[in-house]
């Protein structure tokens, strides 16, 4: 047999196997799963994780589901419950990957089960802290899970995790899209400083883990939405008035320009992540807004994406982001969930009636398959952060690469070592770096 026929028969033998793991794997809803073919960055760091759920009251809130025209918007005491993945060190009756996540899913009824590598309520591990923090926020509607493939590996690399269930924007209190618009941003500074208080106190087990002055924020569609508003994205007086938003215009406290807005931006804020930013298509931002952002920013959309929008849409964001270092990943072809949501559970395959839709659809993409998009994420992630949370400068060879994935030139001679005109994306196994594109500008 040809050396050219022994590697067909071994991809296909490979492939069948791979099928089927994968379809093992998916019907145990797993979100720790790392395909053979995955880039390097993607592989889950030296840490044991641990996990625990926290619920915070954050005070005197707007009430925007409430409020009524000509009347004054009413006041409440607005729970957040916070879901909180960390370093860990593990007892030896304690085994990672045996804490189950009970997880609410699109239908807002039908709970999933999922399984990853993090162990409920673990003795945290704080040798190496104070640990970057990093918050994380899902779309509308979402929750915590949503990203909870990302935010285990995260922590699985020597970070404190926070994401964040947003009231009235889960699956199963989905309510005014204008509470939405308004908290965001809010919600994601309040649990900042939460986390700040928790890092002094014993009674959650977190003292001396969490380093505030080093933060991250990581968002998903309109968690996405936030992360831009909280890192220097003014709204535009268009978001302020717009009929789908805040009543009484009570959104100009997150408008550009307003000295409330501009006090509010957090310099602890260090890098910021942006899955399909929702917005630029209704007019939520304009150029002087996206001029306000100063704090790096790793944008990651699929040029198909028909929610925010493509072009126009997340790449006008980018291209508008012009104070700032920021990237561009764009999965060709894929749509509003590339790279963010987890796969698909098994529990939303089937068509639901309430949705009258199959709730699947909300997590699938029909071009690329959720563990590719999700490994390829969690390795442009886990660059950006380590280089702008961190200072790794060896992160840069990850993130300085050949625009279009597929011009890159895979040289390698025959000891193993790269030529000199080996162009392809590094971390990247041979005829892997396919259908991406990654873009980067400074100020």
């Amino acid at each position: 047999m040809t050396p050219f026929l022994k590697r067909i028969v071994v991809s296909l033998i490979t492939f069948v196997l791979c099928n089927q793991t994968c379809t093992v794997l998916a019907q145990e809803n797993r979100i720790d799963t790392i395909r053979p073919d995955a880039p390097e960055l993607a592989h889950y760091g030296t840490y044991q994780t641990g996990v625990k759920t926290l619920h915070f009251t954050h005070e005197n809130q707007l009430d925007i589901v409430k409020a009524k025209a000509g009347e004054k918007i009413p006041v409440y005491n607005r729970p957040l419950t916070v879901e909180i993945w960390y370093p860990a060190s593990l007892n030896a009756d304690q085994k990672a990957g045996s804490t189950p996540l009970h997880a609410m899913t699109r239908d807002g009824i039908t709970e999933a089960t999922l399984w990853g590598q993090a162990v409920r309520d673990a003795r945290a591990n704080s040798a190496d802290g104070p640990y970057p923090l990093l918050i994380v926020s899902h779309g509308y509607p979402g929750n915590r899970f949503l990203l909870s493939h990302l935010v285990e590996n995260l922590a699985s690399k020597g970070y404190v995790v926070a994401s964040i269930d947003h009231t009235d924007s889960t699956y199963q209190d989905q309510s005014s899209f204008g509470s939405t618009l308004m908290n965001r941003s809010l919600d994601q500074l309040f649990v900042l400083n939460q986390m700040e208080k928790l890092n002094k106190e014993t009674t959650h087990g977190l003292k001396g883990m969490i380093n505030v002055n080093i933060t991250g924020v990581i968002g998903y569609s309109m968690g996405a939405y936030g992360v831009v508003n909280t890192v220097g994205g003014g709204v535009s007086e268009a978001a302020v008035k717009s009929p789908i938003g805040v009543p009484d215009s009570a959104l100009e406290i997150r408008q550009s320009g307003n000295a409330n807005y501009l006090a509010s931006i957090d310099k602890r804020i260090k890098a910021a992540v942006a899955f399909a930013p929702w917005g630029w298509n209704m007019g939520i931002w304009d150029k002087q807004g996206l001029a306000g952002i100063h704090t790096p920013i790793f944008y990651i959309a699929g040029s198909a994406d028909d929610v925010s929008g493509y072009r126009p849409g997340v790449r006008n964001i980018y291209e508008n982001t012009i104070n700032a270092p920021r990237y561009l990943l764009t999965f060709e072809n894929a749509n509003h969930n590339a790279g963010a949501p987890i796969p698909a559970p098994k529990e939303t395959w089937k068509y639901s009636e309430k949705l009258h839709f199959i709730p699947a659809e909300h997590y699938l993409d029909a071009v690329w398959d959720n563990v590719r998009m999700n490994n390829i994420s969690q390795h442009f992630v886990t660059a950006f952060l380590d280089k702008y949370l961190k200072n790794d400068v060896r992160k840069d060879a990850y993130l300085n690469v050949i625009e279009n994935a597929q011009d890159g030139k895979w040289s390698v001679a025959t000891d193993g070592s790269y030529n000199t005109d080996h162009t392809y994306w590094k971390g990247f196994p041979a005829r892997t770096a396919i259908g991406l594109r990654l873009e980067h500008q400074h100020p």
